[in-house]
């Protein structure tokens, strides 16, 4: 089953995202300074949850794909250095100022670096990270893209790698908050840019074997879910 060439059904359903990678950017950088207050109360839980399954551990070389304002880092940082190496990669300028920020203020700067970057052609080698999380971010990219961004995380794992991606879910019956968020995101693009998305199945569909799959409440559902290399 793949987004492209498998199952019509999960490509039918998962909404195009409209975006241009300068205007997510420029948006990004835009909100940076208020991001947290804008999504730190809703979304803390799930992303507390994700990092609790990827269980980051002492020694790892570990990447977080969308760091954001860089709590997810940190926390990773803390965890994995200061004998293993913490990278993060963001299309935002904005949010990466945010992030350094954030590592200096907690004196973790020294065990991570922060790149500018598209995670449809990571900048590192194959075979290289124990562990790549993603919080709230593969549904940031538009659906022919998000094989591409998953056959880069499958290149740069380790065979022994995993992988927790926490997203926004269409799994299970479509309630009346989505259909508008959906409708939402459909005629405003500009002010709504992210979508629902099959979190597992994507995941399936790009050659990952699935270890751990949680739902959990935000105000819409989410997927927590824990992956390997096959």
């Amino acid at each position: 089953m793949g987004l492209e060439s498998g199952s019509h059904k999960v490509k039918k359903e998962i909404l195009r995202v409209y975006r241009s990678r300068k205007e997510t950017r420029s948006f990004y950088d835009k909100i940076s300074r208020i991001y947290d207050l804008l999504a730190e109360r809703s979304e803390k839980p799930a992303r507390a949850a994700g990092l609790k399954v990827l269980s980051p551990m002492p020694g790892e070389k570990l990447l977080e794909i969308g760091p954001g304002t860089g709590r997810c880092l940190a926390l990773m940082a803390a965890a994995a250095t200061p004998k293993g190496r913490v990278y993060g990669i963001d299309l935002s300028e904005g949010m990466l100022k945010k992030a350094r920020e954030a590592l200096h203020r907690l004196r973790l700067d020294d065990g991570v670096q922060l790149i500018s970057g598209d995670a449809t052609s990571l900048p590192f080698l194959a075979a290289t990270m124990d562990g790549i999380f993603m919080s709230f971010t593969l549904e940031l990219f538009d659906t022919p893209d998000i094989p591409e961004v998953l056959a880069e995380c499958r290149r740069v794992l380790r065979p022994d790698g995993r992988m927790v991606v926490v997203g926004m879910s269409k799994e299970g019956r479509t309630s009346a908050l989505v259909r508008a968020f959906e409708w939402t995101h459909r005629h405003f693009p500009s002010i709504l840019d992210c979508r629902p998305i099959y979190v597992r199945r994507v995941l399936e569909a790009a050659g990952f074997r699935i270890i751990i799959a949680q739902a959990q409440k935000m105000w819409i559902s989410v997927e927590i879910v824990l992956a390997r290399m096959k």
